[in-house]
């Protein structure tokens, strides 16, 4: 018995993995997000489900750890990957004031790469994912982060773009990046991954500011290699630029 931390995929259903499936088929409680619970409506119907609403992370942590503390096979569930702005390490730190328990963690296909499947092929080179959320993080640190990157010329994904609370984080980061990058920069956002209304679109990052973002957008930054190949935005690996185009 113990705390499962599973990945959803960042629409369930058809992203939904094998060992998510199984995790899910094992477990006796389900626990999440009232909307990441809602994305597996009408699977495990027989699952006896609990939710919390938004900013009750530790609350959900809390109330899988002492359930499974007596005993009981607990999934707490996440959109994407647990691991990546989820709820994986918080489970760990929540965990050390009960008995000792299990604690596994189910990787999901996360916003990063389920986005960029859409758009093409965006992070086929190094890659930096960075959070626009100043929640947790104060806004000059995201500054820093999203400056030193776009000079080391990594390809930017960029989770939490804006929110109603946020609504100019994502042109706040794009005055930052236009600072090191040019106006040209091939970008692209994706909206419900994996979900019902699912867009994909492409742009320059002098268009991006004006991108109407939300909470359920993916944002991508091209490199100085990222162009579009047929309407697709690619980062090239560099294999034929490496070995020529005569053969």
């Amino acid at each position: 018995m113990g705390v499962t931390v599973i990945g959803l995929g960042p629409g369930a259903g058809a992203d939904l993995t094998g060992r998510a499936l199984a995790a899910l088929e094992a477990c006796d409680l389900i626990v999440g997000y009232t909307s990441y619970v809602a994305l597996l409506e009408g699977m495990f119907p027989e699952k006896e489900r609990r939710a919390t609403g938004m900013r009750r992370e530790v609350d959900r942590c809390r109330m899988a750890v002492e359930e499974a503390a007596q005993g009981r096979a607990v999934a707490l569930v996440c959109s994407g990957d647990p691991g990546v702005y989820g709820m994986a390490a918080l489970v760990y730190e929540v965990a050390q004031d009960y008995p000792p328990i299990d604690i596994e963690v189910v990787p999901g296909i996360t916003a990063a790469c389920g986005g960029a499947a859409l758009l093409g092929a965006p992070l086929t080179q190094d890659f930096a994912v960075v959070s626009l959320s100043d929640l947790l993080t104060p806004w000059e640190v995201i500054e820093t982060r999203l400056t030193l990157a776009a000079r080391a010329d990594f390809v930017l994904c960029l989770y939490n773009p804006a929110s109603r609370g946020r609504p100019d984080h994502l042109k706040r980061a794009c005055a930052v990046l236009l600072r090191e990058l040019p106006a040209g920069t091939p970008c692209g956002y994706v909206r419900h991954v994996g979900r019902a209304g699912e867009e994909a679109h492409t742009c320059t990052l002098g268009e991006l500011g004006a991108v109407p973002a939300d909470m359920f957008t993916t944002v991508f930054v091209g490199s100085r290699r990222t162009q579009l190949l047929d309407g697709k935005l690619v980062t090239p690996r560099g294999y034929l630029q490496r070995r020529g185009r005569t053969e």
